[in-house]
């Protein structure tokens, strides 16, 4: 066994779930208002896209899956709005860090593995773009390059409980199951590994 496998959401970074959602769909709809998205149609396509997402059968990635969906509510011009999207990712998106608080034990925990010389991957659900996750990262106190591995959207064609999801990890990286050890905070998420 020489790889960790690390979820984020929870594990590495503790979060009030229920008040970063809130924080999160309050700052996108407000960010897209004034382009003629309508908060409600937003929410259900960004809960959809989501949901497309988790259900992903491996044919596409997931940052594709997502916004095919997202097309179905606000035809092709959805492509339009992909840079405010990932503008409000680097911007406003910061307001969900209320939701959080940075762990010293989960920083040490990685700083102590990586120093004894293991592999380290961040195995957190990709169902946000490559910029909202590292930011998360930061948020945690860690560094986006403290991971040998980190799960996006734009990089994985699988969600979390599937188990493709870690099959496609290990394909990835060239590892088998036998050399990792998950570490999660959801049975349901993290365990099915």
């Amino acid at each position: 066994m020489d790889t960790f496998l690390f979820d984020l959401d929870g594990t590495l970074l503790p979060m009030d779930q229920e008040e970063f959602i809130s924080i999160y769909f309050r700052g996108i709809t407000k960010k897209l208002i004034p382009y003629g998205i309508d908060p409600k149609t937003l929410i259900e396509m960004i809960s959809k896209g989501t949901n497309a997402m988790i259900l992903n059968d491996g044919s596409m990635l997931n940052s594709e899956r997502f916004w095919k969906t997202a097309a179905l509510f606000l035809g092709e011009r959805i492509h339009d709005y992909e840079d405010i999207f990932l503008n409000y990712y680097d911007n406003e998106f910061m307001n969900a860090k209320a939701a959080t608080t940075a762990s010293p034990v989960a920083k040490e925990c990685i700083y102590n593995l990586i120093k004894k010389g293991y592999r380290v991957i961040l195995a957190t659900n990709p169902l946000f773009p490559q910029i909202a996750t590292y930011n998360r990262i930061k948020w945690a106190g860690l560094k986006p390059e403290d991971f040998e591995w980190i799960t996006t959207y734009e990089n994985s064609s699988y969600c979390k409980p599937n188990l493709k999801y870690y099959e496609e990890i290990l394909q990835k990286l060239k590892l088998t199951a036998d050399q990792c050890i998950m570490v999660g905070n959801d049975v349901g998420d993290d365990m099915v590994a």
